[in-house]
C-alpha cells in the first residue's frame, strides 16, 4: 500500500478499498443512480457493471472501449477507440455509434466524453496512437497542421458536429460548476491541463494552461479527469490523483496501491471516489462531492 493520504480538505478516508481485481487495465468509470458504477477493460473490450458487495457484471462487448458518460435521457455514451468512434447502448444491449466521422474522415481514437447541460456531448480525439497513414481527418482547428488531427468535439443533440479547439494529445475532460470552462488533460511530451473558456452556448472564447503536472518521477500521466461540486479539479497524473484549487494550486495528491488511470464520483451523495487503477478499481470517500451529471439533475426534478 502508498504511503497513508494526508489531505484533509479532501478526504475523508485515506485508504483506499478494493473492490474488484483481476482485470488487465480499467477506465472509463461511470457512476449510475441507480446504485452501481459502469467501468471498461480495454484490453478485453469489455464494458462491467458492479454493484459494491458484489462480482463485476460483463454488460457488453466494446471495440477498444475508453470514456463513458450518459446523454440527457440516461443512455450510455462510451468512445470506442478501436473502433474510432463514440457509441451509444440501445435498449437492445448493443452499442450503436452516433459519431465516426469529420469532414468525411474518421476520428483517430476517441478517448473521453462529457455532457453539458443542453445535452451536447463534447469529446476528445488524440491521434498520437494512429499511424500517420491512417490519420483522415485535417488539423483540427485548421491550424497550420500544429497538432494534426488532434482536437476537441462537440456533437449537438441535433447532430451537428464541430471543432472546440486543437491540442496536442487530448484526454480526459471536464466542465466547472458553471459550464464556462472545459478542462482537458493533455497527456504524453507536455503534462499539463487545458483550461478552454466557453461561452453560454458553449463556444470557445479562449483558452490557457491551468495547471502544469511536468513533476516528479513517480508514475502517471494526465489522463482521467473530473471537477468538485467546489470547483476543485482532480486529475491523474504522477503518483496518483492531483487535486488541484479553482485558482491553480496543486492541494496534493491522492495515492493508489496502483496506477491511477481514470476514476468518478459516486454514490448516492457523490462523495464516494470511484478509481481504475489498471488490474483493480478502489474506492475512498472525500468530503466535497461531486457534480452532478445533468441527467442526475432532471431525473430528480
Amino acid at each position: 500500500m502508498p504511503a497513508i493520504n494526508y489531505l484533509p480538505d479532501i478526504l475523508e478516508t485515506t485508504e483506499a478499498e478494493r473492490l474488484a481485481t483481476g482485470f488487465i487495465f480499467t477506465e472509463g468509470p461511470l457512476w449510475h443512480p441507480d446504485g452501481f458504477y459502469y467501468f471498461v477493460d480495454i484490453r478485453t473490450n469489455s464494458l462491467y457493471r458492479l454493484t459494491p458487495g458484489k462480482a463485476a457484471e460483463l454488460v457488453t462487448k466494446t471495440v477498444g472501449g475508453n470514456g463513458t458518460t450518459f446523454d440527457l435521457q440516461g443512455r450510455l455514451v462510451v468512445c470506442e477507440g478501436d473502433a474510432r468512434r463514440v457509441s451509444r447502448l440501445g435498449a437492445d444491449g448493443k452499442l450503436q455509434p452516433i459519431a465516426e466521422r469529420y469532414q468525411g474522415g474518421r476520428f483517430n481514437r476517441p478517448n473521453d466524453v462529457v455532457c453539458r447541460s443542453d445535452g451536447s456531448l463534447y469529446f476528445t480525439d488524440p491521434d498520437k496512437r494512429r499511424p500517420y497513414a491512417e490519420r483522415e481527418i485535417p488539423a483540427a482547428g485548421g491550424v497550420n497542421n500544429l497538432w494534426d488531427s488532434a482536437g476537441v468535439y462537440r456533437l449537438s443533440q441535433s447532430g451537428d458536429l464541430a471543432v472546440v479547439a486543437a491540442c496536442e494529445y487530448p484526454n480526459g475532460l471536464a466542465f466547472s460548476p458553471d459550464e464556462r470552462t472545459l478542462y482537458v488533460a493533455n497527456t504524453r511530451s507536455s503534462k499539463y491541463i487545458h483550461a478552454i473558456h466557453l461561452d453560454a452556448a458553449g463556444n470557445t472564447t479562449g483558452r490557457r494552461i491551468f495547471a502544469d503536472m511536468n513533476t516528479g518521477s513517480a508514475p502517471g500521466i494526465p489522463d482521467g479527469l473530473k471537477v468538485d461540486s467546489a470547483g476543485n479539479v482532480y486529475c491523474t497524473g504522477p503518483g496518483g490523483i492531483w487535486v488541484v484549487a479553482p485558482h491553480g494550486d496543486h492541494i496534493g495528491t491522492i495515492a493508489f496501491p496502483e496506477q491511477a488511470v481514470n476514476f468518478a464520483f459516486g454514490g448516492d451523495d457523490l462523495r464516494t471516489l470511484f478509481c481504475c487503477a489498471h488490474t483493480s478499481v478502489y474506492t475512498l470517500r472525500v468530503r466535497i462531492p461531486g457534480q452532478p451529471h445533468p441527467w442526475y439533475r432532471a431525473r430528480k426534478s
